[in-house]
């Protein structure tokens, strides 16, 4: 079989380790050739291809990024998309299709699928919020940056007696913001699932700080917004590539400083949450899901997406996963909110 193999979508530590699964699994196992095609569904459209062999995946197990490149192009959203996509996979001959990526990609996935191509599908993005599947390939790497970083604010907090506020990625979902604040003892989380009272984080922060301590950190979700009708209001800055980077911890940041008189600073994490090498846990996980992958399109078994459930990794259908987005659950938001 000729397998295509994409990766979509912004970039996430682990992408090499599920390329390489692929590869090493479809060459010694199955005798398949793996067809890369570079920059997302956008080089497939282009037919921008490389064929990987075993040379191409050596020693990249623990590098961040994709070798394949990637690109946020989606072929149901352009005009004439879905046609040179058909197009490329008829030249190259591909019998099936191995797509990485996130919400956008995998729906895109699913379109092509409807369109009659076999797909299998492997979610990987760091917000954690692809549907039907426990975990996502990045999103533990992600989670373990983020912890990282807000120990370090710890320390600089206290010496200096400030609120910290820290802005994570996390445009429709909390997790890696409410995951983040729990691992990094944070006293106060702000997540898109429940939109926030700025009047009461500041009531708590004051009570903090004339009860027991002179420093606080607070953890904002990009796309945390104000409950409507409360003291502070303001829409997502949204600008060409998504919601604007800094612009919600800087509006948050300014409401508490100007309401307690605090010293309150604000740290954007921005695209260092994504970068590096992927954690152990990623690369298992990524390693796993391209395994299962591989097989599922060996054994004709299309339109499906690789999923972590519990200890398992196992296929559910693509249909069912596509255009949806999994929330962070009501009891992880409570022990967030309990150990503040």
């Amino acid at each position: 079989m000729r397998v295509g193999l994409l990766t979509g979508g912004g970039d996430v530590p682990g992408l090499n380790a599920a390329i390489r699964a692929v590869v090493k699994r479809g060459d010694t196992e199955h005798g398949h050739q793996i067809i890369g095609f570079r920059n997302g569904w956008k080089g497939v459209a282009e037919g921008d291809v490389v064929q990987l062999g075993r040379q191409n995946i050596r020693n990249v197990l623990a590098t961040g990024g994709t070798l394949l490149g990637t690109a946020r192009w989606h072929p149901h959203r352009n005009e004439g998309g879905l046609e040179a996509v058909q197009a490329t996979l008829e030249a190259e001959r591909i019998d099936a299709l191995i797509c990485i990526g996130g919400d956008g990609t995998l729906h895109a996935a699913s379109k092509v699928a409807a369109a009659g191509v076999p797909v299998v599908g492997i979610p990987k993005t760091i917000d954690n919020d692809v549907w039907g599947t426990d975990a996502s390939i990045g999103f533990d790497t992600a989670v373990t940056i983020v912890t990282e970083a807000i120990d370090r604010i710890h320390t600089t907090a206290e010496s200096h007696n400030r609120v910290m506020v820290v802005e994570v990625m996390g445009r429709s979902a909390g997790w890696i913001a409410v995951t983040s604040a729990i691992a990094g003892g944070a006293e106060i989380v702000l997540a898109p699932e429940e939109p926030f009272d700025i009047d009461t984080v500041v009531k708590y922060l004051r009570h903090r700080h004339r009860a027991h301590a002179s420093f606080s950190i607070v953890v904002v979700a990009e796309g945390a917004v104000p409950a409507p009708g409360t003291a502070m209001q303001f829409e997502t800055e949204v600008g060409e590539f998504g919601i604007v980077a800094g612009a919600t911890g800087e509006r948050v940041r300014t409401e508490i400083a100007a309401r307690t008189g605090f010293d309150t600073r604000v740290t954007v994490l921005g695209h260092v949450q994504r970068g590096g090498s992927p954690t152990a846990a990623d690369r298992i996980l990524a390693s796993r899901f391209g395994m299962l992958a591989i097989d599922a399109v060996s054994d004709k078994v299309d339109n499906m997406m690789t999923a972590l459930h519990g200890e398992k990794v196992e296929l559910v259908p693509i249909a069912e996963i596509a255009g949806k987005v999994k929330h962070v659950p009501a009891d992880l938001l409570e022990v967030a909110k309990a150990l503040a």
